[in-house]
C-alpha cells in the first residue's frame, strides 16, 4: 500500500482537527464559566437574591474566610439582608480550569463594604476558590472557599 502526500496531508489535518475539538470545547466551557463568575460578582454587588439563587446549586457549600460555612438559603439571606453593601468587588487574576463537567475557578478578591449600622467601610483581601458544575447546558456554583491574604 502506498500513501501519497495528499492522503498524508488529509490524515494529518483530520488528526489535528480531532485533537483541537476537546480544546475548543474546553475553551467554550471556560468562556461560559467566566460569564457565570462575572454574573455572580455583579449579583453580589447588587445584593440580588434572585440572581444569586439562579447561579447557585441547591446544595451549595459557601465558606467564608472566617471559617463560617453556609448553605444556599443562608448565604443568600445573609448576602442580601442590607446589613452591609458592597462598594466594590474586584476578581483579580482569575484562572478557570474545566475538567469534564466541573470547573475550578481561582482569583484574588479585593473588595470594600460599608456597614449599614455605622457607615464603617471594611476592606477585604482574599484568595477565592470556586467549584462550578455543568448541569445540562448551564453552570452552577457548587462550592466556594475563601482564605485571608
Amino acid at each position: 500500500m502506498t500513501i501519497d502526500r495528499r492522503e498524508l496531508a488529509v490524515s494529518a489535518l483530520a488528526l489535528a482537527a480531532l485533537g483541537a475539538a476537546p480544546a475548543l470545547a474546553a475553551s467554550v466551557d471556560e468562556e461560559a464559566v467566566a460569564k457565570k463568575v462575572e454574573a455572580f460578582r455583579l449579583a453580589q454587588i447588587a445584593a440580588d437574591p434572585k440572581a444569586l439563587g439562579a447561579l447557585c446549586w441547591d446544595d451549595l457549600s459557601y465558606s467564608h474566610s472566617s471559617g463560617k460555612v453556609e448553605d444556599k438559603a443562608t448565604f443568600i439571606a445573609n448576602a442580601t439582608d442590607g446589613k452591609s453593601k458592597f462598594l466594590s468587588i474586584e476578581y483579580k487574576d482569575p484562572t478557570i480550569k474545566v475538567v469534564g463537567p466541573a470547573a475550578i475557578v481561582r482569583f484574588h478578591w479585593i473588595a470594600e463594604q460599608e456597614m449599614a449600622a455605622d457607615g464603617k467601610k471594611v476592606p477585604t483581601n482574599l484568595h477565592i476558590l470556586m467549584n462550578w458544575q455543568k448541569q445540562g447546558d448551564d453552570w452552577k456554583l457548587l462550592s466556594r472557599a475563601a482564605t485571608k491574604l
